[in-house]
């Protein structure tokens, strides 16, 4: 039984997996799961999974646990294997979709990472952590200056506002502007979906490939899937569980024992 917990900056997940296939999925966000469920004794980071109560005692004995994800640099996880998350998010992305040959784009709560992969093997990859405009906290962000949810948010990608700011706070300002200027919410809302697409492109053009995988919490924003098949012309396919893609990546790696740290 394997353990793959992805410690993101907005929900940790978990991912227990047995012999390939996944046994159960979890997840917490991730303040009050530290608050609650971890402290650092010393260099290490320590979590009372059995207290969390999402998993049971009988699932969590004996099982390999790996980890990954915000903080990773700088914390070990008390009897984990760590791993990166390019990593991670890279054999998730195999396991979920059973592809060779893909350009993954995983957009999380606070960075965006591009990968390529040819032969079921990382080739080159870059991430954009330096700004949250082009991640999942920009789109909740929106949604609170447009007063919609992020369901809400999602459904919308036509005849979109143009909204050119590239930074975040910017982008507020901008985008209350278009308020008052009196357009509709859908356009608004489709305008939000669209910069993010134009913030993400420079990245994916990158790594060309015939087939995109869509992974993070974003990928749950069907209009951004829309507009995103629209600007590359390019198949684009979401895994089945694509928010929990880095902590059942964590699974399936092959264990080393734990406390080994991958570079």
């Amino acid at each position: 039984m394997n353990l793959g917990i992805d410690l993101g900056s907005r929900k940790a997940k978990f991912a227990l997996v047995q012999e390939g296939r996944v046994i159960r999925l979890a997840d917490h966000d991730t303040v009050p799961f530290y608050k609650r469920y971890g402290r650092l004794e010393g260099e290490e980071l320590v979590l009372d999974l059995a207290a969390s109560g999402l998993f049971s005692t009988e699932e969590l004995e004996g099982a390999t646990v790996v980890v990954t994800g915000y903080g990773r640099n700088t914390l070990s996880l008390r009897g984990a294997r760590v791993v990166s998350e390019i990593r991670a998010h890279v054999a998730g992305a195999l396991a979920q979709t059973g592809l060779d040959d893909f350009t993954l784009l995983d957009m999380g709560g606070q960075d965006t990472k591009v990968a390529l992969v040819r032969g079921g093997k990382l080739a080159d990859f870059v991430m954009n952590d330096k700004c949250a405009a082009s991640s999942g906290r920009y789109l909740e962000n929106m949604a609170a200056i447009l007063e919609v949810s992020l369901d809400e948010l999602s459904s919308h990608w036509r005849d979109p506002v143009p909204l050119d700011a590239t930074c975040g706070i910017f982008g507020e300002s901008e985008l209350i502007g278009q308020i008052l200027r009196g357009y509709p919410m859908e356009r608004l809302c489709a305008g939000v979906n669209q910069t993010l697409v134009k913030r993400v492109l420079p990245m994916l053009r990158r790594f060309p490939s015939e087939t995109v995988v869509l992974t993070g919490g974003v990928a749950h924003n069907r209009a951004l899937v829309r507009l995103l098949e629209d600007a590359t012309g390019r198949a684009l396919v979401v895994p089945e569980h694509p928010q929990h893609n880095g902590a059942i990546g964590c699974a399936v790696i092959r264990d080393q024992g734990p406390g080994t740290r991958d570079r």
